[in-house]
């Protein structure tokens, strides 16, 4: 009877590869999940630089040099950042204290409810929370602490300057990046590779400028109505609404919310008002604006959205339902262009 043989010839040798080949495998995995914040930055830098590439081949269309619309553009994207900044931060700091100084005032007024005032008797509730909120421990308790707080902003900052950095680069390298991918398929199959690879770059940067279009007629629509209901801070709760447009799925709900928040504290009309006018505004966009905006730059069926943008958001958050949308796309044409005519074919 044969008996059979350990690879190596030892057993002790064969055990130790194979260990060995365990702690490699580990290790990679660490040092993926170490990295991953930084892929997931480079990956966002390759999202935006593609997406803005349309606008750059458009300024190329029309006699400027690669170096001077990629200039244009980027100047145009920093400005965007910037003018963003300065349009929300002075009313949210203002608003933060404003609110922190009315806060015993609102908690004079829940003390009028039945309910809050048997609680506040037996438990000294509203007095605590206006102890803690009033409070200058409570905005440095917020972020872990003054250090804490440090870190969230220079880490915010080196993740903006890493994306922005990125994005730069890779607008500027596109082509040779697109070319430098096509020479590791083989010949025969370099130019319908290239045909699908152009397409997917195509619907990623049709993607981004088409939600852009949409985001952008929220924000305009957002603040007119804003304006002739005399909400203070128009500008910033139409910009707020604009950039949560952005996020598939919530992005329009938590805009909504913080815009009719903000009504509400003028007066209740006011804020039911807001929130009818975000439920009408929200059909309209999402059966006649998005529609119109997306048919031609994204063939996505609404189910695959809703499908990919769920997926996208339970493994990455924010980033990954932005993602998912235009990576939903791509499958779509590999699929369409390479796994159903083989299948036709077997």
């Amino acid at each position: 009877m044969r008996q059979s043989r350990v690879p190596g010839g030892n057993p002790f040798v064969f055990g130790f590869v194979g260990a060995l080949g365990v702690l490699t495998a580990w290790l990679l995995v660490q040092a993926i999940a170490t990295a991953g914040s930084m892929l997931l930055l480079i990956v966002v830098s390759l999202f935006l630089a593609i997406g803005l590439n349309p606008a750059v081949e458009f300024l190329r269309r029309h006699n400027l040099s690669k170096p001077l619309a990629i200039t244009v553009v980027f100047l145009g994207v920093i400005l965007v950042f910037v003018g963003s900044g300065l349009v929300l931060v002075p009313p949210l700091t203002e608003q933060s204290g404003a609110f922190a100084e009315r806060i015993p005032r609102y908690a004079a007024q829940l003390q009028t409810n039945p309910i809050v005032r048997d609680l506040d008797q037996r438990f000294q509730l509203l007095d605590r929370l206006v102890d803690h909120v009033g409070s200058g421990a409570f905005g440095t308790q917020l972020f872990g602490g003054l250090l804490g707080f440090g870190q969230v902003v220079i880490g915010a900052i080196f993740n903006a300057l890493t994306v922005l950095v990125l994005t730069l680069y890779f607008l500027g390298s596109m082509e040779t990046m697109k070319k430098a991918f096509y020479l590791l398929v083989p010949r025969s199959r370099r130019d319908r590779t290239r045909m699908i690879g152009d397409a997917i770059v195509d619907r990623i940067g049709g993607y981004v400028g088409g939600n852009l279009v949409v985001s952008l007629i929220a924000g305009v629509v957002t603040f007119v109505f804003l304006v002739i209901m005399r909400v203070p801070y128009a500008l910033a709760l139409a910009l707020i609404v604009a950039l949560t447009d952005l996020i598939p799925m919530v992005g329009a709900f938590i805009g909504a919310m913080i815009a009719s928040t903000v009504g509400f504290f003028v007066s209740v009309p006011v804020g039911i008002a807001c929130v009818v006018f975000f439920i009408l505004y929200q059909q309209v966009e999402n059966y006649w604006i998005a529609p119109r905006v997306m048919e031609r730059s994204v063939d996505v069926p609404p189910v695959a959205t809703i499908v990919g943008a769920l997926i996208g958001g339970t493994l990455l958050g924010v980033v990954g339902a932005l993602l998912a949308i235009p990576l939903t796309a791509a499958l779509l044409i590999i699929v369409r262009e390479v796994v159903l005519p083989r299948q036709e074919r077997a």
